[in-house]
């Protein structure tokens, strides 16, 4: 898309852009959406791909298959044996070359398969296509389908999809696909919404048949004008869906603050979406989940966004999950100068890597390498001035210059009375504050601190 159709998308939408829908608090940092207007580029060929055993939140998939073995593409490799968990697959065809134990971005260790490529991309016999007719799908088998393909939401720490379907029956009358992506640089899903739209739409269609909805929100910010346009061209006269439009802002695409945009109804502490009767979706899960009843591919490849000043060549990438951050910057033209950081994700949220070589998984949105040039240069920390910024950003109605006071004092139980257990570690207060105070890190590690003492107390308490 060339500036000149990007500025009649602006036109197009721009009697809605004072109708945005937006939420209290949140602020608003450089969008860097280097490669919005770049098509995403298949990479299929890693040498080899190194498959987590752990990628979501639960119980850890036992491996069944062995060093020695021949693989294909959908081929189930790892199974959960009890717990909440969903299966993992080979995202290549090949030979298992070892199973080892490595540390993920959060220092825990798992257990990886290790497949060598051998560029045939065969597909397993057990991916089959739903056979029965959409019309009549149930509950039940709408639930078996994604978790035998192994989806869970996008993002940082991600979650078994058919689990979040579970815990959301009969309590929702409001589905939403989240389109956001109000991070800085990432546009994975930017990307897929202007390429596959119809693979984010069907998925929404079989999630409310699911759910025995009639229509859904698909949920886009104003900065992504051509999205807007082609999806409201996509659903114009259907019943099924509406377009709704939101502010540019960070962090938009948080569940509560998306929740709160569109249905102006709050998420209590400790309470989950489906408490108010809202079901969330990202619009990458929405693909899947078309692709899983389509075609009976579960959930092997992801839209990663490579970008930073060290990139040769920018671009989001669609590759095999396992692939190594190592190929998929080599891919990309190589680093131009020294690399100094790499982070898996985005700016505000991701998490820094230590390992180049660490793969890509189902919760990686993007992979940025930065030079030391783009280190944000912070003085030494002071005290709190109470300039009250990190108040008006705190989009969780928090007060984190009191909590960070608390916790670098060792004061937890004041941290838990000013409610540190509902920050959601955005970043938002330490972005804003001009004493460069450590704030998310102090609410983090107050966090940290509670959650040991509340194990402690259950401990003692059996």
């Amino acid at each position: 898309m060339n500036k000149n159709d990007i500025m009649c998308c602006k036109t197009f939408i721009s009697e809605v852009e004072a109708l945005a829908l937006t939420f209290r608090g949140g602020v608003h940092v450089p969008e860097e959406k280097n490669t919005e207007g770049k098509a995403v580029r298949l990479f299929d060929s890693p040498k080899t791909v190194s498959i987590p055993m752990s990628q979501h939140i639960g119980a850890p998939c036992i491996p069944i298959v062995k060093k020695g073995d021949t693989v294909d593409m959908g081929q189930i490799i790892g199974e959960v044996k009890a717990g909440l968990g969903c299966p993992v697959h080979a995202s290549v065809s090949g030979t298992v070359i070892a199973i080892e134990e490595k540390r993920n971005s959060m220092g825990m260790a798992v257990q990886n398969v290790i497949i060598e490529n051998d560029g045939e991309n065969r597909i397993s016999p057990e991916v089959r296509p739903y056979e029965g007719s959409f019309e009549e799908l149930t509950f039940e088998e709408v639930v078996e389908v994604v978790r035998r393909a192994g989806i869970s939401g996008m993002g940082g720490a991600t979650f078994p999809t058919y689990a979040k379907i579970q815990s959301a029956k009969d309590k929702v009358d409001t589905l939403i696909v989240n389109c956001a992506e109000c991070e800085p640089y990432i546009t994975a899903n930017h990307r897929l919404l202007l390429e596959e739209p119809d693979t984010v739409i069907g998925g929404m269609k079989i999630l409310l048949r699911a759910f025995g909805l009639r229509v859904g929100d698909i949920a886009i910010e104003d900065n992504k004008p051509d999205a807007v346009k082609l999806i409201r061209e996509k659903v114009k006269g259907s019943d099924f869906a509406e377009v709704k439009v939101l502010a540019t802002k960070y962090p938009q695409g948080d569940e509560r603050q998306l929740i709160y945009a569109i249905t102006g109804k709050e998420i209590p502490a400790g309470k989950l979406p489906a408490d108010v009767g809202c079901v969330v979706f990202n619009a990458e899960t929405c693909a899947s989940v078309y692709r899983a009843f389509v075609y009976g591919m579960p959930l092997i490849k992801r839209i990663v966004t490579v970008d930073g000043d060290c990139i040769a060549d920018p671009c989001s990438v669609k590759c095999p999950i396992g692939t190594s951050y190592r190929e998929l910057i080599d891919f990309c033209g190589g680093c131009t100068k020294e690399y100094r950081y790499i982070v898996n994700g985005g700016p505000m949220m991701g998490a820094a890597q230590w390992d180049i070589d660490a793969p890509v998984t189902k919760g990686t949105s993007a992979v940025l390498v930065f030079s030391e040039k783009v280190k944000p240069v912070y003085e030494q920390p002071s005290a709190c001035i109470r300039c009250g910024r990190c108040v008006r950003a705190c989009q969780m109605r928090l007060m984190p210059n009191y909590i960070a006071t608390f916790s670098r004092e060792g004061k937890y139980d004041l941290c838990e009375q000013y409610d540190v257990m509902s920050c959601v570690e955005c970043g938002a207060c330490t972005y804003v504050c001009p004493g460069s105070v450590p704030i998310t890190q102090l609410n983090r590690a107050a966090k940290a601190k509670i959650n040991e003492k509340r194990k402690l107390m259950k401990g003692g308490a059996k």
